[in-house]
């Protein structure tokens, strides 16, 4: 055989072997399993999601059951080795999901109030005289709450919006910080156990459906642009079929007229939700946004001529992305 041909097969041989296996299609599941991220009480998000799962189980024909995870790492590592097949997740860990479970978003939350988005918040206790300009003096006086590494609203939209812009790193900037869920920050600082904590708008609205004075005790010294409405994530390895069961579920919940659409519509208030409307990854784009930006900032910061040209190549690139998809369509001529 001629000495290229020889080469070549070897090299195709290299390549099948070593280069990215795509995973073969699953059949129709037996059973289904929900995640969903517990940054408030366990208990009362399972309460709240039991029914609705219930009725998911009696439309799709499978059973669903739910998995109450407790952190952002968590829910993306089931989704990763299969014992998640679908979940409600923020955004931040639900683009973790699309890069590295085989994550795919087919849908996103809508507000009862019609505004789209939701906000991330930094709070303090009522009765304290902390003032954002006291949090943002780096004096090293003040206790302050985060979220978890991989929230949204609790650490990356804080951290893009307020800190990076300003060149300031939480670590270094106060006495201590500590990293919590939205339920154990708000109670933190409504017993002043923190000076200042990340929360978000979502959790604010739902808390105060458990207690109509949870605002009583905090006061709001922050507030985020808008942040994009929660994914609703997949895996793209689930089969066709049942992934179009579970689009119709979604599509369809909570809309429409009479009892039944109205007791809908009350369990998904619950948890601040109106009803769900289709998406797909782009849905991701400002985040990924944000992500560039922090990124893009921490590089400024360092002075490394280096990495700002990565970072500000990297931005730019995400930003074309952003303003593509805001873009109003062209008049059809």
């Amino acid at each position: 055989m001629n000495r290229r041909l020889i080469i070549a097969a070897l090299c195709a041989l290299i390549v099948t072997a070593c280069g990215p296996k795509k995973e073969a299609a699953e059949g129709p599941p037996a059973e289904l399993h929900f995640g969903v991220l517990t940054t408030e009480s366990a208990a009362d998000l399972q309460s709240k999601w039991e029914p609705i799962l219930a009725d998911m189980s009696k439309a799709i024909g499978i059973p669903v059951k739910g998995s109450y995870l407790t952190n952002y790492t968590a829910l993306v590592e089931a989704m990763r080795f299969k014992q998640v097949d679908f979940g409600w997740f923020s955004n931040l860990p639900g683009l973790e999901a699309v890069r590295r479970a085989n994550g795919e978003v087919f849908a996103h939350t809508t507000d009862p109030s019609g505004i789209p988005g939701y906000f991330s918040i930094i709070i303090v206790p009522a009765k304290s005289k902390t003032t954002l300009e006291d949090l943002l003096k780096c004096d090293k006086t003040l206790n302050f709450g985060m979220g978890d590494a991989k929230s949204t609203s609790g650490t990356l939209a804080p951290k893009t919006y307020l800190f990076a812009p300003r060149g300031i790193k939480p670590e270094e900037c106060f006495k201590t910080v500590k990293s919590s869920n939205h339920q154990a920050n708000l109670n933190a600082i409504r017993n002043s156990v923190l000076d200042a904590a990340t929360n978000n708008s979502s959790s604010m609205l739902r808390e105060k459906i458990r207690d109509p004075h949870a605002e009583d005790k905090i006061r709001v010294i922050w507030q985020s642009p808008s942040l994009p409405e929660d994914p609703i994530i997949w895996r793209k390895t689930l089969d066709a079929g049942t992934r179009e069961k579970i689009r119709q579920f979604f599509m369809t919940y909570g809309h429409g007229d009479g009892p039944e659409a109205d007791r809908q519509r009350a369990l998904l208030s619950t948890l601040t939700i109106l009803n769900f409307e289709a998406a797909d990854d782009s849905h991701l784009i400002p985040v990924r946004e944000m992500e560039a930006s922090e990124q893009l900032e921490e590089a400024k910061t360092a002075g490394d001529a280096a990495k700002l040209a990565v970072a500000q190549k990297a931005y730019d690139a995400v930003h074309a992305e952003a303003v593509a998809k805001t873009a109003p369509a062209p008049a059809a001529k």
